[in-house]
């Protein structure tokens, strides 16, 4: 069975004042569906980057990236953005919700975006997806009525909102008390019994009971 993620000899580089920086170095990775993998690392291991390069909102500069039957090193940027609404979840650390739409408007702008499912099934989709993070009773109220835990609930059921095949989240627990961290980390791991894909960066110490797979990142590099 194809992997829904196959990275091969994957790197990174970026050019900077102080000349090229290389963020990442010949990572090989595969993800089967259903898998949550953690990608452990200290601060500038190189994280975010390989989430980013999995996303598509970061191009490989070496190396060859798939992801849900697309190659996605080489794809046109039209290619990359309606692939991305239809394919990618994106969770981040700092939630990023639009602060004057309510929790159901936040989770249907993907939909919008992206021509995902009929108009008239849309807001019922989103109560779904809402109900699915245990956060449906929140539907019409605004992000800053909501706790930190709230918020990156309806910032996932965001993710979710195009039922996409895979889910990166950047340190989705970075902002979250201990107790709150932990049922999201939960939540990812419900997400990926029905057949989701999800990758998250994480400082997490005890990931192992809930990930599938941890994988260390060290200056750039995969162990």
């Amino acid at each position: 069975m194809e992997p829904v993620i196959a990275l091969r000899q994957a790197g990174k580089t970026f050019a900077t004042p102080a000349g090229p920086f290389v963020a990442l170095q010949g990572v090989d990775l595969e993800v089967a569906r259903g898998e949550l993998v953690a990608v452990v690392g200290k601060s500038g291991s190189g994280k975010s980057t390989l989430l980013n390069l999995i996303g598509g909102i970061e191009r490989a500069t070496e190396g060859e990236v798939r992801v849900a039957g697309t190659t996605v090193h080489d794809a046109s940027e039209d290619v990359l953005a309606r692939w991305r609404g239809r394919h990618v979840g994106v969770v981040f650390q700092f939630f990023h919700l639009l602060p004057t739409l309510t929790a159901i408007e936040n989770v249907l702008l993907p939909m919008d975006f992206a021509d995902r499912h009929p108009p008239g099934e849309r807001r019922r989709h989103a109560l779904e997806r809402l109900d699915l993070v245990g956060v449906a009773d929140q539907a019409d109220k605004l992000p800053a009525t909501l706790s930190g835990g709230q918020q990156q609930r309806v910032a996932i059921a965001r993710a979710l909102a195009n039922d996409p095949a895979v889910v990166v989240a950047d340190e989705p627990t970075g902002n979250l008390d201990t107790t709150t961290g932990r049922s999201v980390l939960e939540l990812f791991r419900r997400l990926t019994a029905q057949g989701t894909t999800v990758v998250l960066a994480t400082h997490e110490r005890d990931i192992g009971g809930l990930a599938d797979r941890v994988v260390e990142l060290v200056d750039g590099r995969a162990r």
